[in-house]
């Protein structure tokens, strides 16, 4: 039998503490989420369905970007027991210099839509955790705005050529007098992707107060208030800025890209050359040849083409190809710190990281954005302690391998 009894004040005591109130209603959204996925939850609710499906979305169907993800949910790792897993080292060389994590934050269009503090928090969180940031073409920032931002960080910047190369070479000059270490030259984007979400919600740049947006702006009213009191969203590197998207781009890229403009810019460019949208081992040697340091695996977050190669799969044979000629990056579908492990254990230098870090900054602004890295940081020591290794430096081709099926 089971004697009751009735607990004494003392025993209580201890079970009925409260948690200590956190003033700042950021911080109290951000102390809910323990992974990725909750950020993005949290971003959905707080932000208009335009600019979260903007971010979330992907091209036509969006195979590319569920086969992606497939992918890293195909990893599976082979751990070794048995060792001192103590201490580990996270950081990684990229492209000639230290970074404290083997990633860096993925250059992003339209930012400040997502949360007004934009580049700036991302650029800042970047300096304060030792991570290259690449600023987009499409940013919302200037290229000197982000430098000041960011005055000790590692910069990076995205560059599209449209079709005349006069804008084109005077971001270059801007970057290279800014201060900005690496340029990332984007070539996936001939003509824009269908990027259907964008369309069925009638989104435009800057975001118009249509029946729609007005209805969905009253259950977000802190996001109108701050995109309507903070400084006008624009393009800071764009003079002709108003339309969809997918105009914007009809309108500015150039459709004509090839090699030879690798190599013009290779010529022109003073710093490190990466390029970005590489989907097979032949376009990687192509542009190696053409002088790029590094080429970057990338459909673009599967926003471009549908059904295109998925990156992951595509990092083994292009390191086995390119050799010690240049590095080879890898984005597109990573939510978790064991995925950029993944990447790196089967050949890759480091990783690109975009969603992850917007969802961050849509779920708290700056705060979010720490919120993010803390996120992948913990998952990345936690996997290099559950591997049995001591460092990222440490991971071999052997603590990997892909399943035929997730």
């Amino acid at each position: 039998m089971v004697q009751r009894r009735l607990p004494r004040p003392s025993e209580l005591r201890p079970l009925l503490r409260p948690a200590p109130f956190v003033r700042d209603s950021a911080q109290r959204r951000l102390m809910r989420a323990a992974s990725i996925a909750d950020l993005r939850e949290i971003a959905r609710r707080r932000t208009p369905r335009a600019v979260f499906d903007y971010t979330d979305g992907a091209a036509d169907g969006e195979r590319s970007l569920l086969r992606a993800r497939q992918a890293y949910a195909r990893v599976e790792f082979n751990p070794t027991v048995l060792r001192d897993v103590s201490s580990v080292d996270t950081g990684r060389d990229i492209l000639g210099k230290r970074s404290a994590l083997p990633f860096a934050f993925a250059p992003t269009g339209f930012t400040r839509m997502m949360h007004h503090e934009g580049e700036r928090a991302v650029a800042s969180v970047a300096q304060e955790v030792g991570i290259p940031y690449a600023l987009s073409t499409l940013g919302t920032t200037t290229i000197e705005e982000m430098a000041a931002a960011a005055p000790g960080g590692r910069k990076w910047f995205q560059l599209y050529l449209w079709r005349d190369r006069a804008p084109a070479k005077e971001l270059v000059q801007r970057a290279t007098d800014a201060g900005y270490d690496t340029l990332l030259l984007t070539v996936d984007t001939p003509v824009g992707g269908a990027r259907l979400r964008d369309v069925h919600n009638g989104l435009t740049i800057p975001p118009a107060l249509s029946l729609r947006t007005f209805v969905d702006g009253a259950r977000h009213p802190h996001w109108w208030f701050n995109l309507l009191t903070t400084e006008p969203l624009k393009f800071a590197s764009l003079t002709s800025t108003e339309g969809t998207p997918a105009e914007l781009i009809a309108r500015v890229f150039d459709p004509a890209l090839t090699i030879a403009d690798v190599e013009w810019l290779r010529g022109t460019w003073p710093g490190k050359l990466v390029v970005k949208g590489v989907q097979s081992v032949e376009d990687a040697l192509r542009v190696v040849d053409a002088g790029a340091d590094a080429v970057l695996l990338s459909n673009h977050g599967g926003r471009q083409l549908d059904r295109a190669p998925v990156p992951l799969e595509l990092v083994e044979p292009t390191v086995q190809a390119v050799g010690d000629r240049a590095e080879v990056l890898v984005d597109t579908g990573i939510t978790h710190g064991a995925d950029v492990l993944a990447a790196i254990a089967l050949g890759a230098r480091a990783a690109l990281v975009g969603r992850a870090y917007l969802y961050g900054l849509m779920a708290g602004g700056r705060l979010g954005v720490e919120k993010a890295v803390a996120i992948l940081t913990g998952e990345i020591v936690r996997t290099l302690q559950l591997i049995g290794v001591n460092s990222v430096d440490e991971l071999r081709r052997e603590h990997v391998r892909l399943r035929p099926n997730a």
